[in-house]
């Protein structure tokens, strides 16, 4: 049996994968491009990817392949028409990140609501060093308590979030993109409602016909001037030119993001010209990688293809 680790360096290279070599012969690499996959699975039995399309013309030689294991939720890189027409299974992994997810989704609220980066930078600039104040709240913020979390699909992570958010005293409201998910602890709300009422947004969707640009100019001008809007869900569910318009322009107060349109970064994104990182934080799609998150990944994968061969 051998197994192909076609990008591993997307799963980290401080997770240990020895466990692997128990099912056969593992050939590990760091980054695999679609012409480079081609010849990587020729002989491969089972491969473990994230990113890479997986299609005819990746692996159209791989005359051995029986499973095909993604180490995300997301399966738009497969090909999975072409993929039953072989005969091929394939596995995805979901729930591994919900707390690592949530955790995020906080932190980067925080670093927006407090005015993080402004206090950090007035300590280390030595303004506060023989201030004459003990304290100094110039940038003025607000308590979580009491004001309107508003979330935009109540998945697995969308509630977590709210018991977080709800255990900080806010009132939690929702709006689910689907239609599908409902609940009886949390008020369910239009999206006009949840956009006009809400202090703090936080995306937590998938992206699919319901919610690709769905934060546009239009929902931004329904936005509380004072809103903080987070997104940790995909990066298309946002129309970057008019977040970056809405930012500049005071329409939102500010913006924590996770994902992009495109990632990585592409130079002509609207949102890099924004260096205030009192109005806009963006991290590189790390709010899923806490080192418990992507061990329990593995673990997953693990069990799925044990399962799959029957040990």
């Amino acid at each position: 049996m051998k197994i192909v680790f076609l990008d591993r360096k997307s799963i980290g290279e401080d997770i240990d994968l020895t466990s692997f070599n128990e099912f056969g012969e593992v050939v590990i690499y760091d980054y695999s491009t679609v012409e480079e996959t081609a010849e990587r699975t020729v002989d491969a039995d089972i491969i473990v990817l994230n990113k890479v399309p997986i299609n005819e013309k990746s692996i159209g030689n791989a005359k051995n392949l029986k499973l095909v294991c993604v180490t995300a939720t997301g399966t738009n890189n497969l090909d999975k028409e072409y993929l039953a027409s072989r005969g091929i299974e394939w596995r995805n992994v979901a729930g591994y990140s919900t707390e690592a997810v949530a955790q995020h989704t906080l932190a980067l609220t925080m670093y927006l609501l407090e005015h993080l980066n402004y206090y950090d930078n007035y300590v280390k600039s030595e303004q506060y060093v023989e201030d004459k104040m003990f304290t100094h709240f110039e940038m003025h913020f607000n308590e979580i308590y009491g004001k309107t979390w508003g979330i935009i699909g109540l998945g697995a992570i969308g509630k977590r979030v709210a018991e977080i958010a709800t255990c900080l005293g806010a009132n939690v409201i929702y709006y689910s993109t689907s239609g599908k998910n409902h609940s009886d602890i949390y008020k369910e709300v239009d999206f006009e409602t949840l956009l006009s009422t809400s202090d703090v947004i936080s995306i937590h969707a998938p992206l699919d016909e319901n919610t690709m640009h769905l934060m546009d100019a239009n929902a931004f001008n329904k936005m509380k001037k004072s809103a903080i809007l987070v997104n940790v869900g995909r990066g298309p569910i946002i129309v970057e030119k008019d977040l970056a318009d809405a930012l500049n322009q005071g329409i939102i107060a500010a913006a924590g993001l996770d994902v992009l349109d495109v990632e990585p970064m592409s130079a002509n994104n609207p949102l890099r010209l924004i260096k205030d990182s009192n109005k806009l934080i963006i991290t590189p799609h790390i709010a899923w990688a806490a080192v418990e998150a992507r061990i329990r990944l593995m673990e997953i994968i693990y069990n799925q293809i044990k399962e799959f061969l029957g040990e």
